[in-house]
């Protein structure tokens, strides 16, 4: 089977659950024709009424460069309608240049953020009802290629083994991750206070009442981490987050954080502290929506780009602003971003004191 066609069957009939008679919305650019075929194909072969959303290169860029405020804050009602009535969405990162926007305002991608704030409200309600069903991939371009350090034909690789895509049956072998990873969910899920330690990682919070997920290419793709949401006023203590952070196309490196009492109270940055002050200033922002902890240690290198990176067995994330509401989380906002840390080094994650995990690998 073609690459594409195995890719887009994984996607459609695995992670995404496309069925007979729903809206699904494809987005991407149109770098990913190849991958969006197949994945048109599918989701027609499966019944549905699939769209396509294509974008062109340079368009995200024009608009920060002329749009008003007022154009800034502008919600599509073309949006509205996907997050409050589709049924599925596929988003497939297809990049023209990881750079563009790294040199716009951060005040300009702040009112953006804000702007869709009562989108990301709904789409988290409906997903966690199981009305609406949404993943996330990646289909392999030279710019992305660039800014991982390999060739095309390496990042293509990269990729395609990452998702399992060189497996006979790839939709089976997620379904032994989900497996593996479940047994950890479980031991998780007993417990009511998680603490990450390690080298300039001192942080505790309370999990009691909330659920660890199994993420297991249900929704992203690839996948392999198991994650919740802490109880909102418990997170407590300091962070240094090794790897750099992107937001908006935008790096910020060596963040620091000192929470107390579930609020970040304090923070600094190596590079790109001007954007980091403005994340700061969205409602719900100094506050933690998610805690997780990467499991798939077939992927061995960062690459900037989160979808991968937050997965990488040996690291925990912890993610700012909007809860996913399967965890139980209550936090919201317009914002929902992951930070990461290596824990290879020296790094521990105790279970109400009971060490659990140490130097990247679970003792479960």
């Amino acid at each position: 089977m073609d690459i594409n066609a195995k890719y887009a069957d994984l996607l459609v009939n695995y992670s995404l659950k496309v069925k007979k008679g729903d809206k699904f919305l494809i987005r991407a650019s149109y770098l990913a024709e190849d991958l969006v075929k197949e994945i048109y194909r599918a989701a027609l072969q499966a019944g549905a009424h699939p769209e396509l959303q294509i974008s062109l290169d340079g368009t995200d860029r024009i608009l920060y460069e002329n749009a008003s405020d007022e154009q800034l804050e502008y919600v599509s009602p073309t949006n509205k309608i996907v997050f409050e009535s589709y049924d599925a969405l596929l988003n497939i990162l297809s990049p023209f240049n990881m750079k563009t926007l790294q040199s716009i305002d951060a005040e300009k991608k702040q009112k953006v953020s804000l702007a869709r704030s009562d989108l990301m409200k709904t789409f988290f309600k409906r997903a966690a009802a199981g009305e609406f069903n949404w993943s996330l991939c990646v289909h392999p371009t030279n710019a992305a290629a660039q800014e991982s350090g390999m060739s095309l034909d390496e990042y293509a690789e990269f990729v395609y083994s990452a998702c399992y895509l060189n497996e006979d049956d790839p939709v089976a072998k997620w379904k032994q991750v989900n497996e593996q990873q479940q047994v950890i969910c479980d031991r998780l899920n007993k417990a009511t206070k998680i603490k990450y330690a390690g080298p300039d990682i001192d942080i505790s919070f309370v999990t009691e009442g909330r659920t660890w997920i199994n993420s297991s290419g249900n929704k992203n793709m690839p996948d392999g981490e198991v994650f919740t949401a802490p109880v909102e006023d418990s997170v407590n203590g300091k962070i240094r987050f090794s790897y750099p952070g992107f937001y908006m196309g935008q790096e910020i490196e060596d963040i620091r954080l000192e929470v107390k009492d579930g609020e970040v109270v304090d923070w600094s940055a190596a590079k790109g502290k001007d954007l980091l002050d403005k994340i700061f200033e969205i409602p719900g922002s100094r506050r933690f929506g998610e805690v997780a902890i990467g499991t798939n240690h077939g992927i061995k290198k960062f690459t900037k780009n989160m979808l991968f990176d937050e997965k990488i067995g040996g690291t925990v994330h912890m993610a700012i602003g909007a809860t996913i509401p399967e965890s139980g989380g209550k936090n919201e906002s317009a914002i929902h971003w992951d930070m990461l840390a290596d824990m290879t080094n020296g790094g521990h994650i105790y279970a109400d004191d009971e060490l659990v995990y140490e130097n990247g690998h679970f003792k479960i």
